[in-house]
């Protein structure tokens, strides 16, 4: 496989965002969820509107996983004010982490990952976390391999639909 590129993105990369984000998004959970709520989320979620506001937030950071000018996954962090819950300034969150189907099980997951670790280590923070569907046993196996442990749960609200979301830290060393 050729080589990956992890690059942050910007507002100039908001048409390859909203397309990987769709896409993967879709990929990963259309199967579990309605035609009609998935559609509403995708419509909602990654509206080119939004995704500008997202890319313009100061507390907020999007990373693009490219092979060859090809943009195969993403990543997007939060710290600070801009994290969806814990909102702790000694926090990371990562928020999203998302590869292409075709791509999975190559490591690509795991170059986002590590790109979070580099920037939770840079802004020296206390430790890092993420909510994670409760269904997606891949996700949560692939969080405990690199060491995060369950703390929580949260309601996460697909449509009309309620899911639970499992909250998993990882401490940072001091």
């Amino acid at each position: 496989m050729d080589k990956i590129e992890i690059r942050q993105a910007s507002i100039n990369h908001v048409d390859q965002l909203q397309k990987i984000g769709r896409q993967t998004f879709y990929e990963t959970f259309s199967g579990s969820n309605t035609e009609e709520n998935m559609k509403g989320y995708l419509d909602e979620s990654f509206s080119k509107e939004k995704l500008k506001v997202e890319l313009k937030t100061e507390d907020s950071a999007f990373y693009l996983a490219v092979i060859e000018e090809t943009v195969i996954g993403y990543l997007k962090v939060n710290f600070g004010a801009s994290q969806t819950e814990l909102q702790d300034k000694n926090a990371l969150e990562i928020e999203r982490i998302y590869v292409l189907k075709e791509f999975q099980g190559k490591k690509v997951g795991q170059l986002l990952y590590d790109k979070a670790i580099e920037i939770a280590k840079q802004k020296a923070v206390k430790y890092v976390w993420l909510g994670v569907w409760e269904e997606n046993a891949r996700a949560i196996s692939f969080y405990k391999k690199n060491k995060f442990i369950e703390f929580d749960k949260h309601v996460f609200k697909l449509g009309e639909d309620e899911q639970t979301d499992i909250m998993m830290k990882l401490q940072m060393k001091s």
